[in-house]
């Protein structure tokens, strides 16, 4: 690689080869570090976040250099309340990295006033004045000149209440009840099922769980045992127990299943049990096994050659396909002989063999009658 460098004679900044050449930052925050060290006096003054918006930096990219120049002791910050109740932050930056002691030491030679108010809250509105007192002496509150609320005990309202409805008299001559066939007498200490209490439906039995659920609920019962973090419910089990069986169904074993489930943990642990196995169960979920398709039927058996009855010169023999005792060729000249002695014509089709044209013709005349 060839070089040409000029040292510039001014607008230049003392850059630290551990600096450029640091693997564990990135450009982003190396020119951040560079910017803000080439900057007058009289710019300090302003935030670190503003500084970087001159550079285009926002978002995710200056949070990113913000965090690794935090990390490796380049900036510092210390968070505090000022005295007129406002939170403020000041930053310290510095070109060589700090420990969190050093940079507090910088901090107080620098500004010999960082135990009392911070140059950001100096830099800061002022607190709220004093209100001026509001114009007279205050005065007791005043008691008295509460009116009670009227007693409505002899009040007469509108509309008087309803009298009530005579009783209906008693017939002379009442038909006897049947009486209720006795039953049997519950045993003491038993109470009656919501079955067998009078009046109530009964209730169609629910199915049993297939056995897939109940395989993928005691696996999900069972990843407890391994982590703890992972300890679920009956119900919250049985929910999930739906996409677990699905694993199943698709030829894994329970083992299998429990394996995926514990395997390659959350750096940062499992906030929610359920939560995690759901998306495990969901988005790890594997691929159906392909219908295999049926074997094909075998090709039905040969049959042997048989010679054809028909009446022709010579004989010949073919392969039935069915019950037929005559060639294809015999077959379609019967055909052909009758539709001749219908239209009383000797036409032939161009594709017809003179063997077929032949037998034809000899059925057709066997048909009218007259000698071959």
């Amino acid at each position: 690689m060839l070089r040409h460098v000029i040292a510039p004679s001014s607008g230049w900044t003392k850059a630290s080869h551990a600096v450029v050449r640091d693997r564990r930052m990135n450009s982003d925050a190396k020119i951040l570090l560079l910017y803000v060290q080439g900057l007058p006096e009289s710019a300090t003054g302003r935030p670190l976040g503003e500084l970087a918006r001159k550079l285009e930096m926002k978002g995710r990219a200056y949070q990113q250099a913000k965090k690794q120049l935090i990390e490796h002791g380049y900036v510092h910050e210390w968070r505090g309340q000022g005295d007129g109740g406002r939170w403020v932050t000041e930053q310290l930056f510095t070109n060589t990295p700090l420990t969190r002691d050093e940079a507090r030491a910088v901090r107080a030679r620098l500004s010999p006033e960082a135990a009392g108010p911070t140059r950001a809250e100096r830099l800061s509105a002022p607190p709220p004045s004093a209100q001026s007192p509001t114009v007279g002496e205050p005065t007791p509150p005043s008691a008295g000149g509460y009116v009670p609320e009227e007693e409505h005990v002899d009040e007469n309202t509108p509309h008087p209440p309803s009298e009530a409805e005579p009783e209906p008299e008693p017939d002379p001559d009442p038909e006897p009840e049947p009486d209720p066939k006795p039953g049997p007498e519950p045993e003491a200490g038993h109470r009656p099922t919501p079955a067998q209490e009078p009046g109530a439906e009964a209730r169609p039995p629910q199915p049993p769980p297939s056995p897939q659920l109940t395989r993928a609920e005691r696996v999900l019962l069972s990843l407890r045992h391994t982590r703890r973090e992972l300890l679920l419910g009956v119900g919250e089990a049985r929910a999930l127990a739906v996409e677990a069986a699905k694993w199943l169904e698709r030829g894994l074993t329970e083992s299998e299943l429990r394996h995926a489930l514990l395997a390659e943990p959350p750096m940062g642990g499992v906030r929610s049990a359920v939560g995690f196995l759901r998306h495990r169960l969901t988005h790890k979920c594997p691929v159906a096994p392909a219908l295999v398709a049926p074997p094909e039927p075998p090709p039905p058996p040969v049959r042997a050659l048989i010679t054809c009855t028909s009446e022709a010169e010579e004989d010949h023999v073919f392969r039935p396909l069915g019950d037929e005792t005559e060639c294809a060729d015999c077959r379609r000249a019967t055909a052909y002989a009758s539709w001749m002695v219908d239209t009383d014509t000797y036409d032939f089709p161009p594709d017809m063999t003179w063997r077929q044209r032949f037998v034809a013709v000899a059925k057709a005349d066997a048909l009218r009658g007259e000698p071959a």
